[in-house]
């Protein structure tokens, strides 16, 4: 006993944190739908590594961190107060998505693009017209690689709308309405930063359905599944299961039962000219008459008994 108390408690630390469940907001983004985004957005995370390098002349990374259900309330809470939030369109799905960047990362990414150092000392204000203009195109780059990596969930063409500084103002959905949020790293000469995404989950949810979905079949996998099934056939047929073979019930009053006493005789309601019934796990599937064979019990399997009082109702 001593030693299985332990181990227990190992495999319980193993496991992850509780979270709390809101029952008034159910779980909308299943573990199908979180795998199907991952390996699109893993994708996109990879390319945008390439996008910022090539763009900034220096090492960068991007990593995809996490993908949440938030309502956009609690997804505009989770925001400085000033950000770089580059609104936009992905027709056909309904809604504005964002793609948002902290003040401290455009500027840096805007610093290395002019041919900057990208020091860690930027401001923190509204862009120029001319670092919009320069930060449109590295967001444009991102949104073009993201509609090739979509494609496995559905064909999109983002179109950037506008750009907002406070979250407040911005109004891409309402409070309550779910979204789902990715996390990227963005790593710009070792110095983290963090870059999020957001999208209505209205629009995505069928597509994710329909994307999780397996694809159509091989005639190599058509086959093996065909011989898999026989297979299981097979083995179904070759299973003993326990037969019954008994009278019809009777139905016995509470008072009637604590009263019986060795020797009582029960009245059955079970017809002497009606079959019994044949039994699987209480089911009646057949009927049989009683008999012998040799020097065991047997049971006649005969047709099913009609039901004189059914017949008179019809």
């Amino acid at each position: 006993m001593s030693t299985t108390a332990p181990s227990r408690n190992r495999r319980r630390g193993r496991s992850g944190e509780p979270v709390p469940y809101d029952f008034r907001r159910p779980i909308q983004l299943s573990r199908e739908h979180s795998r199907t985004l991952q390996l699109a957005f893993d994708g996109f995370a990879r390319q945008a590594s390439t996008v910022f390098t090539s763009s900034m002349r220096t090492v960068c990374t991007v990593a995809l961190l996490d993908i949440e259900q938030r309502t956009y309330a609690e997804y505009v809470d989770s925001l400085d107060s000033q950000t770089y939030m580059t609104l936009f369109s992905a027709e056909p799905l309904p809604g504005v998505c964002m793609l948002e960047m902290p003040m401290h990362a455009i500027f840096s990414c805007i610093d290395h693009m002019l041919g900057g150092p990208g020091s860690d000392d930027q401001p923190n204000r509204p862009l120029t017209e001319i670092e919009s203009n320069v930060a449109r195109g590295l967001i444009e780059r991102l949104l073009s690689e993201m509609q090739y990596y979509f494609n496995s969930i559905v064909p999109v063409d983002p179109e950037l709308l506008r750009v907002e500084y406070n979250p407040q103002f911005a109004q891409v959905a309402a409070t309550a309405d779910v979204m789902v949020v990715f996390t990227f790293e963005l790593k710009i000469n070792e110095r983290e930063q963090k870059m999020t995404i957001c999208m209505p989950f209205s629009g995505l949810g069928s597509h994710l359905t329909h994307a999780a979905q397996p694809g159509p079949l091989s005639d190599r996998e058509r086959a093996q599944r065909a011989a898999a099934a026989e297979t299981l056939q097979q083995q179904f047929g070759t299973v003993p299961v326990q037969v019954s073979i008994r009278f019809r019930s009777t139905n016995l009053g509470p008072s009637a039962i604590s009263s019986l006493r060795p020797g009582d005789v029960l009245r059955l309601d079970h017809l002497a000219t009606a079959p019994l019934d044949v039994t699987v796990a209480g089911n009646t599937f057949a009927h049989a008459t009683p008999g012998t064979r040799g020097q065991k019990l047997a049971a006649l399997i005969v047709d099913t008994p009609r039901d004189p009082r059914k017949e008179q109702n019809s």
